[in-house]
């Protein structure tokens, strides 16, 4: 045998051994993690957005020890903004709640349908539609919010907010400079999008937890009141725009927090 195959084998048998002795002093059972004990959770954003909104959210759950994605969808048509968050749940190892903002509450009551790893449901001032209704449909059946005038067409069929409008009907409460931003960076919403009908939704099976913006001017604070209600949901209020994610994060991650420790049976 060689000098360096010999000095090859005492490196190799030291290497072994230091990861031997690491083992006995570490067991496997202490290595775990706080997030382990902790179900996942999925973010996902509404229209006129992007997932960046819910930056505040994300940092504050990461601190608390939660495992969190914000999915980007594409805004382009129900189908495909479900097709996105499915693929992303599908990604998630054990039970997760899943957090829709405005227009995702109907992207999540379809992406949870069937998925057995979804333990609960949260909408933040989002739409909790029935079997049958579009969001088209359900806005007509009240006087239009402040918000839905500064909603406009363009020649592709996608809807956008107004810019100048944007920081006053859609973030009220943010500060003028971040809300600037947020209309900058908006992503556009498909006009057809509005007219899909739902399936039956995921929250007629799963637990759901609902936060009211009461000072909405996009939905509505009485109509999400009506589909909170609806749903049996846990509802929480905060005084604030639309945009709640972004002047209300700590609301926001405590009805998280308490959809997280729930048992996940409704």
């Amino acid at each position: 045998m060689s000098k360096r195959t010999i000095n090859r084998t005492a490196w190799t048998l030291a290497i072994a051994g230091s990861v031997m002795l690491a083992t006995r002093a570490f067991p496997q059972e202490s290595s775990k993690t706080a997030t382990e004990s902790k179900p996942n959770i999925v973010l996902v954003h509404g229209a006129f957005a992007d997932g960046s909104s819910w930056s505040k959210v994300v940092g504050l759950l990461q601190k608390k020890g939660y495992n969190v994605t914000a999915a980007q969808i594409p805004l382009t048509s129900l189908e495909d903004d479900v097709a996105v968050t499915r693929r992303v749940l599908d990604a998630q190892k054990g039970p997760t709640v899943l957090v829709g903002h405005s227009y995702a509450g109907l992207v999540i009551s379809e992406a949870a349908s069937g998925a057995s790893n979804v333990s609960g449901l949260v909408y933040i001032a989002a739409f909790g539609l029935d079997e049958g209704e579009s969001i088209d449909a359900l806005s007509k059946q009240g006087p239009a919010p402040p918000g839905s005038a500064a909603i406009h067409p363009d020649p592709q069929g996608y809807l956008w907010l107004d810019r100048s409008a944007y920081p006053k009907v859609f973030a009220g409460d943010v500060n003028p400079a971040e809300a600037s931003v947020m209309a900058a960076v908006q992503k556009p919403w498909a006009y057809k999008a509005l007219t899909t009908k739902a399936g039956p939704p995921a929250w007629k099976n799963k637990p759901s937890w609902y936060l009211v913006s009461t000072n909405d001017q996009m939905i509505p604070p009485d109509a999400q009141r009506v589909m909170s209600k609806r749903m049996g949901a846990t509802i929480r209020t905060v005084p604030s725009s639309h945009a709640v994610m972004v002047s209300h994060p700590k609301e926001v991650v405590d009805i998280i927090t308490l959809a997280a420790a729930s048992k996940g049976t409704k």
